[in-house]
């Protein structure tokens, strides 16, 4: 490789142009598929060290992909209009909460 790199203009200009544009195109594809051959080869290593360990890769980032999912929480209010609507108590009142509490009724009231 570093003949190649070392290699002078004057040395470069004893080629073809056919043998010069080869050159680029396989140079050029090489600078495309660069970071592409790089996360292959530590994949594979990665893989290696994870077998050594007696695990498989997808074992161990199944593990540190999963999220926690909260649970919905448990309904706190009732719409005395629509039973169907419910509220927590948590984050912004509903608009059936808040005509309830100006219509005269009391938290208390729609309590479930």
């Amino acid at each position: 490789m570093s003949d190649l790199v070392n290699m002078s203009v004057e040395e470069l200009s004893e080629y073809s142009i056919a043998e010069l544009k080869a050159l680029h195109k396989k140079v050029a594809k090489a600078i495309e598929t660069y970071d592409d051959r790089k996360k292959k080869a530590a994949l594979a290593e990665l893989e290696d060290k994870a077998k050594e360990m007696g695990f498989t890769l997808t074992e161990l980032t199944a593990v540190m992909g999963k999220k926690t999912i909260k649970p919905a929480g448990v309904a706190k209010y009732r719409n005395p209009e629509n039973p169907e609507q419910t509220w927590t108590g948590k984050g912004r009142r509903p608009a059936w909460f808040l005509a309830a509490i100006e219509a005269g009724k009391s938290a208390e009231d729609l309590t479930i």
